[in-house]
């Protein structure tokens, strides 16, 4: 019964989205939130090897409308996931250390194992002074890149980054103050900036859990003039459409179910072929 290995790459290929669609519902209302989504790839024997359809040049017979051309050796299998960075919505929340981005760009960040970015604005004063995500994390101040080719230049300029730890933002007391560019004011003086990052290529980030992002290619980020707009006293909501998502699951859940009555079907015919053949 090699025919059932056919519904039961799909099954697997649709728990995969089903799992998916399920996390972009259950983070509908996580701040910054960006949905992902699944791509799935078919493969055809027939396809692979090069075989052209055969259509007989003769009257049809019955037997003519069988040919499957190696359909019944075909695989389903994900062919990977990506994730959709669309804008989310803007909500004012008039808390002062709240911010939003409009635009493509991530906020810089200094976690535990290094420098990760977020669109996460939920922001906080730790003991320390430290301007912190909701999740500890360290808000970092700006460093202006110039462009870079391959190379030694890449290992030049890297050398004349100033470590992610000496860029933490620390503010004192007094209200603040951020404008669109991300400057920091205290008591009408410029404090720090924001460090706002965009990259070539979004798609090439690695997701870390819900709100992270790391980038492993420094020529992936943008040094040219940014078009990212800071909100204050706002948040970002995630662009997840609870509505448009819960018709996908449900679609996803029933395909799902299609594919493992067909597992059924093979699983029967199998049983009865065994229960003749040990008649014999």
């Amino acid at each position: 019964m090699k025919e059932l290995w056919v519904p039961l790459s799909a099954a697997l290929a649709q728990q995969r989205k089903v799992e998916t669609i399920a996390n972009n519902v259950a983070n509908a209302n996580t701040n910054g939130f960006k949905k992902d989504r699944t791509v799935f790839k078919e493969h055809l024997t027939a396809f692979e090897k090069g075989v052209d359809v055969d259509l007989p040049n003769k009257e049809w017979a019955p037997e003519d409308f069988y040919r499957s051309y190696g359909a019944e050796k075909a695989h389903v299998k994900v062919d990977g996931s990506y994730t959709n960075f669309s804008q989310g919505q803007i909500r004012p929340t008039n808390n002062p250390l709240d911010i939003a981005l409009e635009g493509k760009g991530f906020l810089e960040v200094l976690g535990p194992n290094g420098v990760r970015y977020t669109r996460k604005g939920n922001l906080f004063i730790n003991n320390n002074n430290e301007l912190v995500t909701d999740l500890g994390m360290k808000v970092l101040a700006r460093v202006d890149l110039p462009e870079v080719g391959n190379g030694q230049e890449v290992i030049d300029v890297i050398k004349q980054i100033p470590a992610a730890e000496d860029r933490v933002i620390k503010l004192g007391a007094g209200k603040i103050t951020i404008n669109s560019q991300g400057e920091l004011f205290q008591k009408g003086a410029l404090v720090s900036q924001l460090n706002v990052i965009e990259f070539k290529e979004p798609t090439s980030l690695k997701k870390e859990g819900n709100s992270l992002y790391g980038n492993t290619d420094t020529r992936n980020i943008k040094k040219t003039q940014k078009e990212t707009i800071v909100h204050q006293g706002a948040v970002e909501l995630s662009n997840v459409n609870p509505v448009e998502e819960m018709s996908k699951l449900i679609k996803a859940h029933r395909n799902m179910e299609s594919i493992q009555r067909a597992i059924k079907t093979y699983d029967s015919m199998a049983q009865k072929a065994y229960n003749d053949i040990a008649r014999f």
